[in-house]
């Protein structure tokens, strides 16, 4: 069976289920190329901050933060801002920024999982309502072929395959995603702490 013969097969349901593997498609291209490390985490940022560790070295890192906008140079940035306030103060704002900037980095997740979700539902709408209208026409006709009957019910199916076909990539997209999130949270969140904790105690020691 051909592929444009297998759509059509699959009735109404499959054109929602054509559309739902392209927006699936679509987030799955768009995230992978949003949730590069370096562009999350640009290598001359992490190397501006490694060499950040006084007050004067300051100038250098706002300068490359500015030349590499990203997640983290916004976060950095927040940090330097804030260099005023007391410690405290200001890892609560940062810790805010950091919310925002990993909702920006979620952003299309939700997209893959309720393609995840609806895909099979789909799959098996479809199948039913084949396997319906398969029953009401051999209600009609009889069974005298078994072998139509095989077909139609095979014909059915296609759409639940064609939904697990969809949701299955879905899945694996989301899954990988979701955990790459949480990895560049957790390396965001240790370099801001690195950078706050290296100039607080840059200024206690010019204090004391």
């Amino acid at each position: 069976m051909h592929l444009w013969e297998f759509l059509q097969a699959g009735g109404p349901i499959m054109f929602f289920l054509v559309l739902a593997s392209i927006v699936g498609v679509t987030f799955i291209i768009e995230r992978g190329l949003a949730l590069r490390w370096n562009k999350v985490i640009p290598p001359r940022v992490e190397n501006a901050l490694d060499t950040s560790r006084t007050a004067q070295d300051l100038p250098r890192l706002v300068e490359v933060c500015r030349d590499e906008p990203s997640p983290l140079s916004r976060l950095l940035l927040t940090a330097e801002e804030n260099l005023r306030f007391p410690k405290a103060d200001n890892a609560d704002t940062v810790q805010t920024k950091a919310r925002h900037e990993i909702t920006k980095l979620e952003r299309g997740l939700v997209i893959l999982e309720i393609v995840v979700g609806i895909g099979p539902l789909l799959g098996l709408v479809g199948t039913i309502s084949g396997l319906i209208r398969l029953f009401a026409e051999l209600g009609k006709s009889g069974m005298a072929d078994n072998s139509a009957l095989a077909s139609g019910i095979a014909v059915a199916l296609n759409t639940t395959l064609m939904g697990l076909l969809v949701a299955i990539p879905s899945l694996i997209a989301w899954s990988y995603y979701t955990k790459k999130v949480e990895v560049l949270a957790i390396e965001m969140e240790t370099l801001c702490e690195k950078f706050l904790r290296m100039h607080y105690r840059d200024r206690d020691s010019k204090k004391g």
